[in-house]
């Protein structure tokens, strides 16, 4: 079907002309029975600006190891500290926190130290340091995933957020 040049000027002009919608609150939807740091799902209403932080790696624990080993960086629970310490000044930077996460992409290798699997516990504990708290109770939406590597030698975890935040 072709439209009209004249008609698509018409709707392209008009755009500009519509009324945003009114922005409501983000809603977080629990796992159902379940007190575990994550939501089952995130809503995000229109007019809220969206804040995409890209994935952060663990910083240097213990210069004096090996490079490029996991000593390096430290064990998952610390390694994941260290990311979402990252991650949080990162969030500071564009005027939000760890409230304002509504996803979240994990990245885990296998810790060699555990014969190869994930230290998902590891994870889980540094993670319910920051989300699901009486001082922090929103719980974002995340993905948690093993990978055969990161960038970073040694690095055991990645984490990228998404955040939003409601204009009022």
């Amino acid at each position: 079907m072709r439209v009209p040049l004249r008609l698509l000027a018409l709707l392209w002009l008009g755009l500009p002309l519509a009324a945003p919608a009114q922005a409501g609150e983000i809603v977080r939807t629990p796992i159902p029975g379940s007190d575990f740091p994550i939501a089952a799902a995130v809503t995000v209403p229109p007019g809220a600006t969206l804040t995409y932080l890209s994935g952060a790696l663990p910083a240097v624990a213990k210069p004096d190891a090996p490079k490029g080993s996991v000593e390096t960086y430290g064990d998952t629970e610390a390694q994941t500290l260290s990311v979402l310490s990252k991650l949080e000044a990162g969030l500071k930077a564009q005027g939000l926190g760890f409230g304002d996460v509504v996803q979240a992409h994990v990245y885990l290798v296998g810790d060699p130290g555990k014969g190869g699997e994930i230290d998902f516990a590891g994870l889980q504990k540094a993670w319910s340091r920051h989300f699901g708290t009486p001082a922090q109770p929103n719980k974002p939406a995340r993905s948690t995933v093993k990978v055969a590597g990161l960038v970073l030698p040694g690095a055991l975890v990645e984490i990228e957020f998404l955040a939003a935040k409601v204009q009022k």
